[in-house]
């Protein structure tokens, strides 16, 4: 065995980032309360974590209040009913929040200047083919003084002419952080180490990082993340019990078991986890099974096997598979 133990994953500039209200509000429509995101605030706070995605600014238009709680908007009045006056000097926690390119999100309007805001950090969020409008939102919220990010979705789906090509104009951009999102949770180790090198040299000598989002579609959200950060990923994402989407992702007890930094704190997620994350199973389910598998394993997005689980042939696994191939 190499007395030099390259497995050892402890790099003080690793930071993690916390996206379970952002990301497990696609199974519940946002309608968290207040407490329980108060309850994922001061968790993250108490567990050393470097970042907290609290929600998405999207539209109003696109997506009214009489259907979507308050974490699918990020309204300053909601968003400090329950942090307060939060600072990073204070807590050591920035608040993020996610702005979808497309239409979804009034950005031109609706994101305050930082000073004015909680709000630390714009994740900018956009398919391949919105890279002019994406690009065109980092620089708006870079100039009201956020840190911005750019996740680009759907990875596994574009090719790779044109992920060079969006890396090309994200290397001119400001954003500080480039994403690698498997929203489909279709992606194996091997593809994984594929992108991060293909991302890591892209950027490189631009002083960005390569970041890692992974869905736990295949089970392989915690696999595909270490593999990223022993790939010299720095900037990684994780939910509190793997809530997110569908199969949701890779799970925040299990990363910071793994992290070698004593910062970081296991038993405020455990606390989170047996009070707060556990009661949600009995009002809406995440975390992989079969038909989450099969749309991984055939690189489909989730939302196919979400409206199977919530169908009335929701038993009819053969069929379901059988469907999905002859769609695909």
């Amino acid at each position: 065995m190499s007395d030099k133990a390259p497995w050892i994953t402890f790099r003080p500039e690793l930071r993690v980032l916390d996206c379970t209200i952002r990301d497990g509000g696609l199974m519940n429509n946002s309608q968290f309360s207040d407490e329980e995101v108060k309850a994922v605030y001061q968790t993250c706070i108490e567990a050393g974590i470097d970042y907290m995605e609290i929600g998405y600014k999207n539209s109003h238009e696109a997506f009214p209040k009489a259907e979507f709680g308050p974490w699918r908007h990020c309204d300053e009045e909601d968003l400090r009913r329950v942090v307060g006056d939060h600072t990073f000097e204070r807590t050591g926690l920035r608040l993020a929040a996610m702005a979808d390119a497309g239409g979804k999100c009034d950005w031109q309007t609706k994101i305050l200047p930082a000073d004015q805001s909680v709000l630390d950090m714009i994740r900018v969020a956009c398919y391949a083919h919105q890279i002019s409008e994406a690009v065109e939102m980092i620089h708006h919220c870079h100039e009201l003084g956020y840190e911005t990010t750019l996740n680009i979705m759907a990875i596994s789906t574009v090719h790779d002419v044109e992920i060079d090509q969006v890396l090309e104009i994200a290397r001119e951009t400001p954003a500080g952080t480039v994403v690698v999102v498997d929203s489909n949770g279709a992606l194996y180790r091997e593809q994984i180490d594929h992108l991060v090198n293909k991302y890591r040299k892209a950027l490189d000598g631009t002083g960005k990082d390569v970041g890692i989002h992974a869905h736990n579609n295949l089970q392989l959200g915690f696999a595909n993340t270490i593999e990223a950060i022993i790939l010299g990923c720095n900037r990684v994402d994780a939910t509190m019990m793997g809530l997110g989407r569908g199969a949701g992702n890779c799970p925040m007890e299990i990363l910071l078991s793994f992290l070698r930094n004593p910062k970081f704190k296991l038993r405020p997620v455990l606390e989170l986890i047996q009070n707060t994350i556990m009661p949600m199973k009995q009002r809406f389910d995440w975390g992989p099974n079969i038909p989450y598998l099969i749309t991984g394993a055939l690189n489909a997005h989730p939302r196919n096997a979400m409206e199977f689980c919530e169908s009335a042939e929701s038993g009819d696994l053969v069929a379901f598979y059988d469907k999905m191939l002859n769609e695909g």
